[in-house]
């Protein structure tokens, strides 16, 4: 029993693009959950590797700052550039990862922000999944507030991302967040309810 307290529970939270997941992650800290953004892990592992994408990649950097979206358009659309960065990078995230989970034990229940989860494969780490979905037409007028991308821009990364209903059919719970803020509040509550009785977390 002691063994098992030692690691927390893992949920992944995931959600095409404009399905409000980050949101869902900023409420859960609010009400004192653990939780990961593998994005930022992201980040922190380009940092780490910054010489050798330089080495890789030299077209992505301005000096000796790297462009995200300059290596996005170098990989995207080459499968053998993206297998080489992923190669790259998907080691230290990883690595990363089990850096701040070893940092968090003791703590019975950690969520980790993945927007790839499904795509990447990640479910194999986690024990159970949370997507957050919304319609189509309500996730596209949210990306266009708040980043100004043209609707075929968002489009493009939705056709990028593995369609909303095959998440569903994969996930352990589904979020729906087509309302207020406060029906997704009510919503998420009830999920966590379910997570503490699936694992007995009081």
């Amino acid at each position: 029993m002691g063994e098992e307290a030692k690691h927390p529970i893992i949920i992944g939270i995931t959600g095409n693009i404009g399905s409000g997941k980050s949101t869902v992650a900023r409420l859960l800290r609010a009400w004192g959950y653990p939780v990961l953004d593998l994005d930022a892990l992201a980040a922190q592992a380009r940092e780490n590797k910054k010489a050798e994408l330089k080495e890789r990649f030299p077209e992505a950097f301005r000096g000796e700052e790297l462009d995200r979206r300059a290596l996005g358009q170098l990989v995207f659309g080459d499968p053998e550039r993206l297998r080489v960065l992923e190669a790259l990078i998907h080691p230290e995230v990883r690595r990363l990862l089990e850096e701040a989970l070893a940092r968090l034990e003791g703590a019975p229940l950690v969520f980790l922000e993945i927007p790839l989860l499904f795509e990447k494969g990640w479910e194999g780490r986690l024990d159970a999944t949370l997507l957050v979905a919304a319609p189509l037409e309500v996730r596209l007028e949210r990306v266009r507030a708040r980043s100004g991308l043209s609707p075929e821009e968002v489009l493009a990364r939705e056709r990028a991302q593995m369609p909303e209903e095959e998440k569903r059919r994969r996930a352990t719970w589904t979020l729906e967040n087509r309302g207020s803020l406060e029906e997704l509040e009510a919503a998420l509550r009830g999920v966590l309810d379910q997570i503490r009785s699936r694992f007995g977390l009081s």
